[in-house]
């Protein structure tokens, strides 16, 4: 059970750092530093004053930068790659402290590959929106990640098991769209 808990609310934030880089971020550094968390061992860093102005500035950033053309596409180009390393952070930081080599495998693989494959969803989804509304449905689609980063982020802080069951239903309904995406994909390349 020690390690179940810890293991839940990682998934769920990292998870959640692939609708918003910055705001599980955010979240876990105000639960470190209200003492409600405590760090693992070499992750006070994010527990700090320091790391609460950076992170509140660059949620305000990315929140605000979401609601305007071509801002929105260049922030999905950056935010996939900062989204593996915020959920490797994210799971990272919950771990108890243990092995380092099975805590960072850990946070790796299962916070960034969660925090991978939502942001693969949200690119689809946002590429989508842009395709069939010219880009006047991406600020909606921008309110829901804004809201589905902030509750489930929250949220999980209270209820990780409730989260993280959530988070992998909603994995595997993107890692099989995206698997349908790539089947229809290369069905067309070899008919044509």
């Amino acid at each position: 059970m020690e390690y179940i808990l810890p293991f839940c609310l990682g998934l769920a934030l990292a998870a959640c750092s692939g609708f918003r880089v910055f705001i599980p971020l955010l979240t876990a550094n105000i639960a470190f530093l209200t003492g409600y968390l405590t760090p693992s061992a070499g992750m006070e860093w994010l527990g700090g004053w320091t790391a609460f102005a950076i992170l509140a500035s660059a949620t305000l950033a990315e929140v605000v930068g979401y609601y305007f053309p071509y801002v929105d596409h260049l922030l999905d180009s950056v935010a996939t790659p900062a989204s593996v390393v915020a959920g490797t952070l994210l799971m990272t930081s919950v771990l108890p402290s243990s092995e380092p080599a099975l805590k960072w495998a850990l946070g790796l693989i299962v916070g960034g590959g969660s925090a991978g494959l939502v942001q693969a969803g949200t690119a689809l989804l946002r590429l989508g929106s842009t395709a069939t509304t010219g880009g006047l449905g991406n600020p909606v689609v921008a309110s829901a990640e804004n809201g589905l980063a902030t509750v489930f982020s929250i949220v999980g802080l209270f209820f990780p098991v409730f989260i993280a069951v959530i988070v992998l239903a909603m994995l595997y309904f993107i890692a099989v769209r995206l698997s349908r995406l790539r089947k229809r994909k290369n069905t067309g390349k070899s008919i044509g």
